[in-house]
């Protein structure tokens, strides 16, 4: 009488699933490497300074706007000295904003001024601002004070944009000790 051997395939399973799985890691962890990976420099701050001073930023912004008013003037558009749109996504920025289709494919006219409450001059300010794209740094747009030209009402400039894509303006406005921050987030589109 002769007897089977019967072949326990269990550890062959287990061995399997475990090369398989360890297979998928070593794919992610290459594929992960290839992808371009770009930090997010809201406000110009690292991501990290900026979750730290989120607070601050907010009561910078009041007591800015306690000070002076504010007004950023987008193509004709005007918007107020706010970050209301950091919390949303793109996505649903479509939904709910009034921030669509702000910027052109081409030429984009930006005029910022910012009056003293008391006085009612119109003030002198240094400028940090940031158009730039919501995936990419590459198509970055920096404005600083050399960018601006003051026409006796509002500080002036004009930048240009090549494509079609979700924009974004971020940084800041300096009044003296006072600062102030934007982000808009919107679109480009040919018009």
């Amino acid at each position: 009488m002769s007897k089977t051997k019967k072949i326990n395939l269990w550890p062959l399973f287990f061995i399997g699933i475990f090369s398989l799985s360890f297979s998928m890691i070593i794919w992610t962890i290459t594929s992960s490497k290839k992808i371009q990976i770009e930090e997010d420099e809201s406000f110009m701050q690292k991501y990290q300074d900026m979750d730290d001073n989120y607070n601050n930023i907010m009561t910078s912004n009041l007591k800015f706007l306690s000070k002076y008013d504010f007004v950023l003037t987008l193509n004709g558009k005007n918007f107020p000295l706010s970050i209301e749109d950091i919390r949303y996504s793109q996505r649903v920025l479509k939904l709910k904003s009034e921030h669509k289709n702000i910027f052109n494919i081409g030429a984009n006219d930006l005029a910022i001024k910012v009056i003293d409450k008391n006085t009612k001059e119109i003030k002198d300010l240094d400028f940090n601002i940031k158009v730039t794209k919501s995936n990419t740094k590459k198509d970055d747009i920096f404005l600083d004070n050399n960018n601006f030209k003051f026409d006796g009402k509002s500080h002036n400039t004009n930048f240009d944009i090549k494509d079609e894509n979700n924009w974004n303006i971020t940084g800041n406005v300096t009044v003296g000790e006072d600062i102030g921050y934007i982000f808009i987030k919107s679109n480009a589109i040919q018009k």
